[in-house]
């Protein structure tokens, strides 16, 4: 049997370190994303839960676009996403904005809760 290069197992220390590569890599996707006056909490899937606290000039940058709450009456809120505003109401079918589905999750005293994933939510 003759033992060529190429044709090795892989070793534990490269088993950990590429699980070390994989692991630093989602992290930094995940890491892509920052907020003043909100929580973001997203998914390698491509979608990401934004919580505006209300009250405060709140934004967060998500999958590479800016999102921003612009003003709540009752039970319509309305954001900027991607440079485009729209009006939301919970439980109302996805809008499509800049190529992303948005959807309001929900609205309370203290915060509004939406959610934005990739692909067109009509």
């Amino acid at each position: 049997m003759t033992n060529r290069p190429g044709n090795s197992p892989l070793t534990p220390t490269r088993r950990v370190a590429g699980l070390l590569a994989g692991l630093a890599l989602g992290v930094a996707v995940l890491a892509g994303c920052s907020s003043e006056g909100a929580d973001t909490d997203c998914s390698i899937a491509g979608s990401c839960t934004v919580t505006f606290q209300r009250g405060v000039d709140a934004s967060a940058s998500i999958l590479g676009v800016d999102a921003k709450l612009v003003g709540v009456e009752g039970d319509q809120v309305t954001v900027e996403v991607a440079g485009e505003q729209v009006t939301l109401i919970a439980g109302q079918q996805a809008a499509d904005v800049g190529g992303l589905a948005v959807t309001l999750d929900s609205v309370t005293d203290q915060e509004i809760k939406i959610k934005v994933s990739q692909g067109s939510g009509s």
